[in-house]
């Protein structure tokens, strides 16, 4: 059994490391690879890896939107969010799915954040930003979308069916205000990235912060959130929950629960930093 991970670049992706320990603690015979893939090679490197025996590969920046666009049939959350992060190959096609959905799910599941107990805030309105999106949407609470191109945001709203208040940085205070919940779908604050500079002095006490970059863990959101006494959520929380049902997909087991993979992860990271 063969699968990967395909993005470009993807030589930080952890999830090679996360799926060959799942691999040796379940006794499987299987392998999970990085491939770097171009934008203008990514159609044909799809079929190369079916020819090649694979069973799936995970999909990340910047191929999602690509992917969905390759498959035969996808899943009701990848064609609402118009993006896939899982390829699965059979015997009658290509089947896309977006378990970027699940992630988000477990890790606004650890933050103790609730629907009914005001508005969620989304930062960014990229790629990443849909998964969130259409969970925020489907949960029926109140969402703003704070992002440097309004435009941007507001036609990431059209092609999702979604409803959104749109807030530029210069008014993010505003957007902030009484605000439950806070997600960071930016790379901003990423280790070599700009600083997100967003103040969260607007924010009730017990609002809950996840901010989706992992490397750094501690991100200067997720810092600042902590000095307030916020409920804190960092990206390891969505990268583990997206890759449980990628590896039950492409290996045909759930992934083994007694894993230690966070801290697996985060030793990694360690290394790396």
């Amino acid at each position: 059994m063969k699968a990967g991970v395909a993005g470009w670049p993807v030589d930080h992706s952890l999830s090679p490391l996360m799926m060959q320990a799942w691999l040796t603690d379940a006794g499987l015979a299987g392998s999970y690879d990085r491939i770097g893939v171009q934008p203008d090679a990514f159609a044909a490197t799809i079929s190369r890896l079916r020819d090649a025996g694979y069973r799936g590969i995970n999909v990340t920046l910047p191929h999602k939107q690509a992917a969905l666009t390759l498959a035969d049939e996808a899943s009701e959350g990848a064609r609402a969010c118009g993006a896939a992060n899982l390829l699965l190959f059979g015997p009658d096609g290509i089947v896309a799915d977006n378990t970027d959905i699940v992630g988000v799910e477990a890790a606004l599941a650890e933050s103790g954040w609730q629907a009914g107990v005001g508005p969620a805030v989304l930062i960014g309105a990229g790629g990443a930003a849909r998964a969130a999106l259409h969970v925020l949407n489907a949960s029926g609470a109140p969402v703003r979308i704070i992002n440097r191109s309004r435009d941007r945001a507001a036609g990431l709203v059209r092609s999702m069916g979604c409803a959104a208040e749109i807030y530029g940085l210069d008014d993010a205070a505003a957007a902030l205000e009484g605000a439950r919940l806070v997600i960071n779908a930016t790379s901003l604050g990423m280790k070599g990235q700009p600083e997100l500079c967003v103040p969260l002095d607007a924010l009730p006490p017990g609002a809950a912060v996840f901010d989706m970059v992992y490397a750094p863990l501690e991100t200067p959101l997720l810092r600042q959130a902590r000095a307030r006494g916020l409920r804190t959520v960092d990206g390891l929380s969505m990268l583990i929950g997206q890759a449980r049902p990628a590896f039950e997909a492409f290996f045909g087991q759930p992934a083994p629960a007694g894993t230690q993979v966070r801290a697996l992860l985060e030793a990694a990271l360690e290394e790396r930093a």
